[in-house]
């Protein structure tokens, strides 16, 4: 049996593949395989997955201008001088009248164009009343996006862009990979061929050699319901001495279509039971997101150990469709 890659540290190489199988090249060693045996409860899988939803009836497609007759300067003056993305309701202002988005005005502590503070904060509604008149450009334009769009409906639309790039979802591994959540797939297909691909709902998830050293990651695909998830087993040293496992798993998908499904893990074994449900992630949110906010399997090597055997740990993992 093969076993994963132990790098030492955080952002070790992941391992995933059969039994027996190949390798897998991570960041600060070589990735074996964390294998797993799969039984199908009966669904039948797909290789398709998602890639966004048809636009709003009110979006139009228009170069990034706007509407005809409309200036670009009418947007432009929505333009944060921060990020560079437009200024949308509620829209607030410096005691000088200058704008600054709600995503960019969380991190600054006083404002980036005039320098006087940001505090109290000032609701401009004339300019939120302009707003409410104007189709804004997707953030994705420059990527290809030609969709314009009223404010209230930007957020759900960008969501879902097809052009909305995405970064390779392996877990501490040094793959700078970008694109579009079509092309995700096929890069970790060509890219990652180690990673193990299970069909159905419910699989059974095998991380070998849990007793490794140092920061290690096990990673696997299940297919089912015509979408990819993909599973991490990843495990930390928090402090020197104190190892502990994070579980989850993420959907090759946007947060909506994730809303879609709900996933189950379960440590079973010695007469003991250790379950874990939830919704899966998005791949743009990623495992250390989940990892950070505790919404994962969080697990210690003394309750590891309680379900290991010969140092290998089985985890049931299934799929279902809320």
């Amino acid at each position: 049996m093969s076993r994963p890659s132990s790098a030492g540290a955080v952002g070790g190489g992941l391992g995933a593949g059969k039994a027996g199988g190949g390798k897998h090249g991570g960041s600060g060693g070589t990735a074996a395989a964390a294998a797993a045996a799969g039984v199908s409860s009966g669904s039948s899988s797909g290789s398709g997955f998602g890639s966004g939803s048809a636009a709003p009836a009110s979006a139009v497609s228009l170069p990034p201008a706007g509407l005809p007759g409309q200036p670009p300067e009418l947007t432009a003056l929505f333009e944060c001088p921060v990020c560079f993305d437009y200024v949308l309701p509620p829209i607030l202002q410096c005691q000088a009248g200058h704008l600054v988005c709600n995503q960019c005005r969380q991190k600054l502590s006083c404002c980036p164009t005039c320098r006087g503070p940001l505090s109290p904060s000032i609701r401009n509604l004339a300019m939120e009343k302009v707003a409410s008149t104007l189709p804004f450009p997707c953030k994705y334009s420059s990527s290809g996006c030609l969709l314009s769009l009223h404010h209230s409906e930007k957020p759900d639309h960008e969501e879902v862009c097809e052009f909305r790039p995405y970064t390779c979802p392996c877990p501490g591994a040094s793959c700078k990979w970008h694109g579009s959540l079509e092309a995700v797939m096929p890069h970790l297909m060509h890219a990652h061929k180690s990673i193990t691909t299970l069909q159905g709902e419910d699989i059974v998830f095998l991380a070998t050699d849990i007793n490794l050293p140092g920061a290690v990651d096990w990673v696997m695909m299940q297919s089912c319901f015509s979408h990819h998830f993909m599973l991490v087993l990843e495990k930390q040293e928090k402090y020197e001495g104190h190892q502990q496992f994070f579980a989850v798993v993420l959907l090759i998908g946007t947060r909506k279509q994730a809303e879609n499904f709900a996933y189950r893990l379960e440590l079973n074994g010695n007469r003991r039971r250790l379950t874990w449900e939830a919704t899966p992630r998005s791949i743009h949110d990623g495992v250390a997101a989940a990892i950070m906010n505790s919404d994962c399997l969080v697990f210690d090597t003394s309750v590891a150990h309680l379900f290991a055997d010969n140092g290998n740990l089985g985890i049931n993992v299934t799929i279902s469709m809320c």
